[in-house]
């Protein structure tokens, strides 16, 4: 029952997700580090704020122990960038978080990283898979974390200041203390508020935080910063004139911004504002990638700087890898999540929200201004992100009709092409695209459009989503 999707594995807590699986997954992938002789690295593991997190942690420390294998502990709760970080710096070659990021509360996992701190790809977790499917329960190695502790097999750290020096390294400081500004945290229950408070108390902000007290429920609401989800934080923005309200999600490695103005700033407008800021502010050049549900209005920007734009499937593995081959500047997914070149090879919402401050900072527009400026300049994309529910005799339906099968709405607009590159995306004429694919983390599938009007946009999922019948 143990299946790897575009986040990690993630499972119900006490179904699935279990000491006993999260025993297997761990002596599965002790076997395979040996296998391949990387098991004298160590491995580094990190939790973050959910229920049976630090729990989960201690049981994967406790079979790597027992394997010989060197655990470097990461003893506070962690985001998950600080953990990819730390995987890339102590030059380890396996690392894992435990969390289920942005899933319900109901949720945990695990996330495994590899060398340079980056998402294991597909072909990692199928090794991991296999591995897992030769473990006999009986034979999975333990040993009491103690016992690890007073064997030096186990190691607590503390990277945190590192991690936070890295970043104040990467951003202009001096412009963010000059600008004086507000800012309201909103970690909605997670793990970010002491990076993103110290990061930015140090270059001289005035920061206030709500939802930072530990509540495994994450107060009831979906762990995931959205325009419905960060309401409240939306609210005090306006009310107390904040300069940018931030939320991030569960283990922070995405983010949601409201501006000054209350306006929710959709992730793929992050995007768009700091790959512009990055070209014609800082002067940095590069390509950029995304993946295939995000915005191509980052084509048209790269297209302008005579630069590329790279289309990859959904998960950040792809984007990262995509990133390292062509040396690409930026790179992130309408999700929320993202990195610049020279930062970890994984999103990173602390080091995203730390970058966009500096944008306000040094241009002195808000984010609303910036946004008319550049869609003045390549013009207006609109956007529409639908997900609907699915049984398992549906899944069954709609991947025969769409993958098997491969039927289409009859578009009134001309088609230019159709991908089938990770589920279905068709691309039309005028510039529009609709895609339909399975969620690799939740049970839904997933329509995205985007069009040169709202009206249009809507309409063209609908249109799938009657076509499918659901």
């Amino acid at each position: 029952m143990i299946k790897f999707g575009t986040g990690g594995w993630r499972a119900l807590i006490g179904e699935d997700f279990t000491k006993a699986n999260v025993q297997i997954l761990t002596q599965a992938l002790a076997i395979l580090m040996k296998e391949q002789k990387v098991d004298d690295k160590g491995f580094v593991v990190g939790y973050d704020r959910r229920f049976l997190s630090d729990k989960a942690a201690g049981w994967m420390a406790e079979v790597m122990a027992a394997n010989g294998i060197t655990v470097h502990f990461i003893k506070k709760t962690a985001p998950t960038p600080l953990v990819m970080f730390t995987v890339n710096r102590m030059q380890v070659k396996y690392g894992a978080s435990v969390t289920a990021s942005h899933n319900p509360a109901d949720y945990n996992g695990i996330k495994i990283f590899t060398s340079g701190g980056r998402d294991a790809d597909e072909k990692v977790t199928s090794l991991i898979e296999e591995k897992i499917s030769q473990v006999n329960p009986e034979n999975i190695k333990y040993m009491d974390f103690d016992e690890g502790l007073n064997k030096g097999l186990i190691k607590i750290i503390d990277p945190f200041n590192s991690y936070i020096d890295t970043i104040l390294s990467m951003i202009d400081t001096e412009a963010i203390k000059n600008a004086n500004l507000k800012i309201l945290l909103d970690p909605m229950f997670g793990v970010s508020k002491t990076s993103l408070s110290t990061i930015l108390i140090t270059a001289r902000c005035e920061v206030d935080t709500i939802n930072d007290r530990h509540d495994t429920l994450f107060g009831g609401r979906l762990p995931s910063p959205s325009s419905h989800t960060l309401q409240r934080l939306r609210e005090m923005v306006l009310e107390r004139k904040y300069d940018l309200g931030i939320g991030t999600d569960g283990d922070a490695d995405r983010i949601g911004i409201i501006d000054n103005n209350g306006r929710f700033i959709h992730p793929n407008e992050i995007l768009v504002l700091l790959y512009y800021y990055l070209l014609k502010y800082k002067g940095w050049k590069g390509g950029v990638v995304r993946n295939l549900a995000t915005t191509h209005l980052l084509d048209r920007i790269a297209h302008a700087f005579g630069e590329e734009c790279y289309e990859v499937p959904v998960g950040f593995k792809h984007i990262s890898s995509k990133m390292e081959e062509k040396n690409a500047l930026l790179g992130g997914e309408s999700s929320g999540g993202l990195t610049i070149r020279g930062h970890i090879k994984g999103k990173d919402g602390i080091f995203a929200a730390s970058l966009l401050i500096e944008l306000i900072s040094k241009t002195g527009k808000s984010l609303s201004d910036l946004l008319t400026d550049i869609k003045d300049e390549f013009g207006y994309l609109y956007t529409n992100e639908s997900d609907f529910k699915f049984s398992a005799r549906d899944k069954a339906r709609l991947t025969d009709k769409l993958f098997k099968q491969k039927e289409i709405p009859p578009y009134i607009y001309e088609i230019d092409r159709v991908s089938y590159m990770d589920g279905l995306k068709i691309y039309f004429k005028n510039g529009g695209w609709v895609t339909a694919r399975f969620s690799g983390t939740e049970p839904l599938l997933r329509i995205f459009s985007e069009m040169g009007t709202q009206q249009e946009a809507d309409a063209v999922v609908e249109q799938m989503k009657n076509f499918l019948q659901i």
